[in-house]
């Protein structure tokens, strides 16, 4: 029995020495943790991420984000109409005929504007004030799908029309001037130009990506308010307070185009003059220097409505 007991009693000192050991320990973690919380106040930063490592994962994250839209975008892009290369035309005459297109459009205000260097019948506008990079542009109201499509019905005319009717309703309405004769020069070098860039698409097909966005109807009034806002805050940089635009150093053409003004801005007969239209105009183009943007001609519109 006594054997029994003492084994018990060492077997109870055993459990009461390992009781005070986790005691002390726990004591002199206590200890120490008190002492570095005097010592260093700021502990809970230990815990916590830095300024700057924040600002790195936030900078990575967004990177990666970055990179799926441009992959996405890219993936999309492959698939746009491409403009037939004006470079590889063989005949000399065609050639010709359509690089002097292509100028006209891209400066038509030097040769047709009002100091124009063949006649002065428009506003000192472009072409590709509308038509981007001179009407090579996916989604920047390009002709990549004039040459597959016309002649074809025009409800505003209530009529069939041809690439010289459909020039000249330009050249009246967006440059606010005069027709061209069917059979002058220019006319002919515009045609020409436009019919070949879109050479590539089959008759009665439509362009991936030709024209500029469709957009539904708004489901509210227009809101001049919140448009001059947007107007100021997204167009005047370029445009100007009063949309008077921005003329080149030559005074010839403009470096941004005014958005209203009589004689030197697109007539109330041009399709701009709708709300509708100017404002998918504006999702389409602007500003120029973006690929997906907040629009351009729209915003002469936007003054009076809003997204």
């Amino acid at each position: 029995m006594n054997d029994i007991a003492n084994h018990n009693n060492e077997d109870l000192l055993k459990v009461i020495k390992q009781l005070l050991g986790v005691v002390i320990l726990l004591v002199a973690t206590l200890v120490i943790v008190t002492l570095i919380a005097v010592l260093h106040p700021d502990i809970a930063s230990w815990f916590n991420k830095s300024e700057n490592q924040i600002a790195r994962e936030q900078a990575m994250k967004k990177a990666r984000e970055d990179m799926k839209v441009s992959t996405k975008l890219k993936e999309e892009a492959d698939q746009f109409w491409h403009a037939n290369d004006i470079t590889t035309i063989s005949d000399s005459n065609e050639k010709a005929l359509v690089e002097y297109g292509k100028e006209l459009i891209s400066h038509t205000a030097k040769y047709l504007g009002p100091k124009g260097s063949v006649m002065q019948i428009t506003n000192g506008m472009n072409c590709q004030n509308c038509h981007l990079e001179a009407g090579t542009k996916a989604w920047g109201n390009n002709y990549g799908a004039v040459f597959s499509t016309y002649p074809k019905y025009r409800a505003r005319s209530g009529q069939e029309e041809n690439i010289y009717k459909r020039v000249n309703d330009c050249m009246e309405r967006s440059l606010n001037g005069k027709a061209l004769a069917e059979s002058s020069r220019e006319m002919q070098a515009m045609k020409s130009y436009i019919e070949y860039l879109g050479k590539n698409v089959k008759k009665g097909e439509k362009a991936n990506a030709s024209g500029i966005y469709d957009l539904p109807f708004l489901s509210r009034p227009i809101d001049p308010v919140k448009g001059k806002e947007l107007y100021i805050a997204k167009c005047q940089s370029c445009h100007q307070p009063n949309g008077e635009g921005v003329l080149a150093i030559d005074n010839l053409e403009y470096t941004y185009p005014p958005l209203w003004g009589k004689f030197v801005s697109y007539e109330s007969f041009c399709r701009l003059y709708s709300i509708q239209y100017a404002t998918r105009c504006k999702l389409s183009k602007c500003p120029i220097n973006r690929s997906r943007s907040l629009g351009y001609c729209g915003f002469c519109k936007l003054a009076t409505s809003s997204i």
